[in-house]
């Protein structure tokens, strides 16, 4: 399959984690010039002296045209296109400083394949990028169901580009589009972030099911349940309900949920299999569990709005650690029987 863009992009991947990584990959292989920026001077050195990212994925070499570095200085001069993969929580940071490093604070193209929410703020990031980039700057958000492994090994995958912007989505999903790799456009920013950020809660959920042996019926019954909570916060905040039905919800739900390529999934797992605390249980996965973020700032605003979300909120229990996986399982069976449109 050839590129569907007229001439190959310069953009730089700004996170070297597996997930920028796995991203950067596809790019330079779809013919574009890349440059992978890490905030590590050790971990650059280490990627370019092995030409992999070893750590999070092993034994997978990065292609001709992709370039690491530690300078940001560097790594923005002369892009086409700024995207943005770090942890949410150092997400508005990363941005300000970008910010200060472009002419005239301008980005041409600017995307982020970040999942979550602004923890201090409860803000989304879409909203944190408008804060730090102005109003006037296009922007896409890049989500849907996948493994930074599966994209690094070429694997088929689909995504979504959501922009308000036309233009910049499809922007997006041209530069993406290639091989096995099929980007969709969409307009639904808040309803894919949304999307994002919940199917971590979510995957949280069903690890802990899994991992007190509750069996598929409860698995099955939760991705569902979760389904209808993910729904009914997005609508909510002004998302659209095909969105939900889609690949950054339903898709994006099921894959993290069933799979124990998730992190979130094993975190919940480790969590219910172990003595282990939070803290410990986190440090044993090696990454950001997103979903432990995710679940205290959707509480705020679950009770800001006045939201039933129980899966949720005995997530939230369980991570504040207001009570054992055990004892929320009894919580939730205990609940009044209701209708399942509710």
């Amino acid at each position: 399959m050839t590129l569907s863009l007229s001439k190959p992009l310069n953009l730089a991947v700004i996170g070297a984690g597996a997930w920028g990584t796995a991203l950067a990959i596809h790019l330079a292989r779809a013919g574009h010039q890349v440059k992978l920026w890490t905030h590590s001077e050790q971990q650059a050195a280490l990627l370019k002296l092995e030409g992999a990212n070893n750590k999070y994925l092993p034994n997978i070499s990065f292609p001709e045209g992709l370039s690491v570095s530690s300078e940001l200085t560097e790594s923005l001069k002369a892009v086409d296109g700024i995207l943005v993969v770090v942890p949410s929580h150092v997400f508005r940071e990363t941005l300000t400083r970008i910010c200060g490093l472009m002419p005239n604070n301008r980005i041409v193209h600017f995307a982020w394949a970040t999942k979550g929410f602004e923890s201090d703020t409860a803000l989304m990031l879409h909203q944190v990028v408008q804060q730090v980039l102005g109003d006037a700057q296009p922007m896409a958000a890049l989500t849907g169901p996948t493994f930074a492994d599966e994209v690094a090994k070429g694997l088929p995958t689909a995504m979504v580009s959501s922009s308000e912007t036309e233009a910049e989505a499809k922007f997006w999903a041209d530069a993406f589009h290639f091989a096995h790799f099929r980007m969709y456009t969409q307009q639904d920013i808040v309803g894919v972030e949304i999307g994002g950020a919940y199917k971590n809660i979510m995957a949280i959920a069903t690890g802990l099911s899994d991992g007190l042996h509750l069996g598929a019926n409860a698995r099955a019954a939760l991705v569902a349940r979760g389904m209808a909570e993910m729904m009914r916060l997005g609508q909510a905040l002004g998302g659209q309900p095909e969105t939900f039905m889609g690949l950054a919800g339903l898709g994006d739900l099921v894959l993290t949920c069933t799979d124990d390529l998730s992190r979130n999934r094993r975190f919940g797992l480790r969590l219910a299999e172990s003595n282990g605390t939070i803290d410990e249980v986190i440090a044993s996965i090696g990454q950001v569990v997103e979903g432990v973020k995710a679940v205290k700032v959707v509480k705020q605003i679950a009770d800001r709005h006045h939201l039933d979300l129980p899966i949720m909120e005995q997530v939230y229990k369980i991570v504040v650690g207001e009570c054992s996986p055990k004892e929320a399982v009894s919580q939730l069976m205990a609940r009044d029987g209701r209708s399942e449109t509710e």
